[in-house]
């Protein structure tokens, strides 16, 4: 990749972390999508996903903690089983036909849930606790096995179901995606992987992006036409990895 491609790259990712993090993401479906366009191989994207993504959830945790969203109620029942199951899923390695499949169908989902942004419920009534635990296990290890923190599951779940009003749901997602990419992540490295180096040199892109978007994001910072410009590139890079071979 030469410095031109590289530097878009970095202002791309930039971009997305702001983006994700002002809605309670970390991002990963977007840098997914931009590094798909960028033409890099699924096992370099997954990683690095998964590394921007602890990061800027890392941030965007804080930030909704801070502002009071963040219901620990709500969040450990998803969150117990879902860890394990993201390192299962990130130990997994799927054949490059089959994650490319996987990952251009999460694309296709966040663009559907971006598109179809529900507001906030009125009334809201907390999942039982089988239900939660169970539900958690399945998004972690899909998280894990696609290099997702699964949010962009959880999150339209917790508000289409009327679970959360959606700066909680904002606030639960954010970390309960930062404990399923660490744990995709260390599955990852269990498999005796190692982490791209690309990874690295995006890091200062999304935590800036990540400190900017989450601060605004967590104080009321207007979604809906970010929410439907995000869908717009997690479409095309869906597409293309489902029907190009």
């Amino acid at each position: 990749m030469d410095y031109t491609h590289l530097i878009s790259l970095f202002l791309a990712v930039g971009v997305i972390a702001f983006l994700y993090s002002s809605v309670g993401h970390a991002g990963a479906s977007g840098y997914i999508a931009i590094m798909t366009l960028w033409g890099l191989a699924p096992t370099t994207i997954r990683p690095t996903a998964l590394v921007l993504n602890i990061l800027v959830a890392s941030i965007g945790a804080f930030q909704f903690w801070r502002a009071g969203h963040f219901s620990w109620k709500l969040f450990w029942p998803f969150a117990l089983l879902s860890v394990p199951t993201a390192y299962l899923g990130g130990y997994l390695q799927p054949s490059a036909s089959v994650l490319k499949s996987l990952i251009g169908l999460v694309l296709l989902f966040s663009a559907v849930r971006l598109i179809f942004h529900r507001s906030d419920p009125r009334h809201v009534i907390p999942p039982s606790r089988p239900t939660a635990i169970g539900v958690g296990a399945g998004i972690g290890f899909l998280s894990g096995l696609t290099g997702t923190g699964g949010g962009i599951f959880l999150t339209p779940l917790l508000l289409f179901r009327r679970w959360a009003h959606i700066r909680q749901a904002a606030a639960v997602s954010a970390l309960f995606i930062l404990v399923n990419s660490i744990g995709g992540l260390t599955g990852y490295f269990t498999a005796k992987h190692s982490i791209p180096s690309l990874g690295i040199l995006l890091a200062a892109a999304a935590i800036v992006g990540g400190m900017i978007g989450s601060r605004l994001g967590s104080r009321h910072f207007p979604v809906r036409t970010i929410s439907l410009l995000l869908a717009t590139v997690l479409m095309i890079a869906g597409m293309k990895l489902i029907f190009t071979r």
